[in-house]
């Protein structure tokens, strides 16, 4: 979907008074000059990809991410609702709570200038790499809820505007402000980059951040996830699915060293098997289980989302062991992180910024987190997409299916969006793993592909 032509959208006009004031929605980097790159040796046929690509990048910049004033409006009456959060917009204290945690999702988009993608002589993801880059969105909030504290926001510090709610600057400057934990008191304290870093928490946010840059290094950047979809018959410039997207994320986090006591597990024909998830977080004593993000590939409807799902979609969101949704329109993947009446929250990968050296010290990271929230109707919502949930332990994992159960679980005429099943694939190996559980849950016998076929982007239609 290009968001620019969703009606929810508003251009200069005032706010109503049932609506809270406008929050203005710029790209974080204008799409203006282009950086320059260095030619190399052989100025023929690789010389003309370079400029098509940077073309394709100042086209797409435009399309989707030019400096064009737009607004988006909340319903100061209305509750809003975010990854298991509610919000009451005409309370400040929820209102600026609601503004730092949004402010607090990785922010991962287009860029432009990284080094050549595997197999091409792309040097921007600009026009295709949508659902990739919101893939890794839904990966980095799994990352930072298994390895920051409870409640973590980015640490943000106001600027002296008439109304400071209207933008909230990251702490990221040379002297920063460090914002009260809770609660309207503002009085900070100064704090120099260093003694930033020396915090636990912002150096494993700066950790995480790393992961997702534009680098053939980055155990989750774009390069590697090109590279891994290479067994799915994909290649860089082609467009990802939701589903395959799931399986590339799998297999990145397997191949990573970073994150030991982390797997994913993707749901195959919309069911969730119980003892494939158990199987690949069982550990021995007295280690536990190890954390597990489950992705579910659905497709909810044909052409157009069945209505009888939306009310499941905004319970999924209202969950706290949900990490969010990508889908979008076809080719126009935006990840969902929450609601408000009849409208989604979500983050745009459609903006193409430049690409940030996370090698450098005290690198800016401005333009990995967004301000501005942003909203479309839930009606146009594609019916492909993947929803994601993460669990701790296994306490956590087995009430993780019990509350998502319960929210999928319709009514009687409609099937349910997924199911869970205490059965385990047929292609999986047969090995005794006891049911720690009493939950009943819905199953069902089909037909079973192989993961890892090039039809994992083919759903089954409820």
């Amino acid at each position: 979907m290009d968001p620019t032509t969703s009606s929810t959208y508003v251009y200069g006009r005032s706010a109503a008074n049932d609506h809270l004031e406008d929050w203005d929605l710029l790209p974080s980097v204008s799409a203006g000059s282009l950086s320059q790159e260095v030619c190399s040796e052989d100025q023929g046929t690789e010389e003309k990809s370079k400029f098509k690509s940077r073309l394709v990048s100042a086209w797409n910049s435009v399309k989707y991410g030019w400096s064009l004033k737009q607004k988006s409006k909340f319903n100061k009456s209305s509750p809003l609702f975010m990854l298991g959060k509610t919000y009451n917009l005409k309370d400040d204290g929820d209102k600026e709570r609601f503004r730092r945690s949004f402010a607090s999702f990785l922010w991962l988009t287009y860029r432009r200038g990284f080094p050549q993608l595997p197999g091409s002589s792309l040097t921007t993801d600009s026009g295709w790499g949508c659902v990739l880059r919101t893939g890794q969105m839904l990966l980095a909030q799994g990352l930072l809820i298994h390895l920051m504290p409870p409640g973590w926001t980015w640490s943000l510090r106001y600027c002296a505007v008439k109304d400071d709610l209207d933008l909230l600057q990251p702490a990221d400057s040379a002297e920063c402000e460090w914002m009260a934990e809770e609660g309207r008191n503002r009085r900070g304290r100064k704090l120099s980059v260093g003694s930033l870093l020396d915090r636990p928490t912002e150096g494993t946010h700066r950790r995480v951040v790393s992961w997702f840059a534009d680098h053939p290094a980055a155990p989750f950047g774009i390069h590697n996830l090109v590279e891994l979809g290479k067994s799915s018959g994909k290649k860089a410039g082609d467009w990802y699915g939701p589903s395959i997207v799931a399986h590339i994320l799998k297999k990145a986090v397997m191949s990573s060293v970073d994150l030991p006591n982390l797997v994913v597990y993707v749901a195959q024909d919309c069911t969730v098997y119980l003892q494939d998830v158990r199987r690949l977080c069982e550990r021995p004593h007295p280690h536990g289980w190890k954390s597990v993000i489950v992705l579910v590939p659905v497709r909810l409807g044909g052409q157009e989302l069945n209505p009888s799902y939306i009310a499941c979609v905004k319970k999924l969101l209202m969950l706290q062991s949900c990490i969010g949704i990508i889908g979008g329109k076809p080719k126009h993947s935006l990840f969902f992180v929450g609601f408000q009446d009849d409208h989604l929250l979500y983050l745009d990968p459609h903006y193409c910024q430049p690409t940030v050296n996370i090698r450098k010290d005290n690198f800016a990271l401005e333009s990995f987190h967004c301000k501005y929230p942003r909203k479309m109707a839930i009606s146009r919502m594609d019916p492909s997409c993947t929803i994601g949930f993460y669990a701790e332990g296994q306490n956590e994992f087995e009430c993780m299916c019990a509350v998502v159960n319960e929210a999928v679980s319709t009514s009687a005429e409609t099937y349910p969006m997924f199911i869970f099943s205490e059965e385990k694939r047929r292609d999986v190996e047969e090995e005794s793993i006891p049911r720690t559980n009493s939950i009943t849950y819905i199953q069902r016998n089909n037909e079973l592909n192989d993961e890892d076929s090039n039809s994992v982007d083919e759903f089954v239609l409820i």
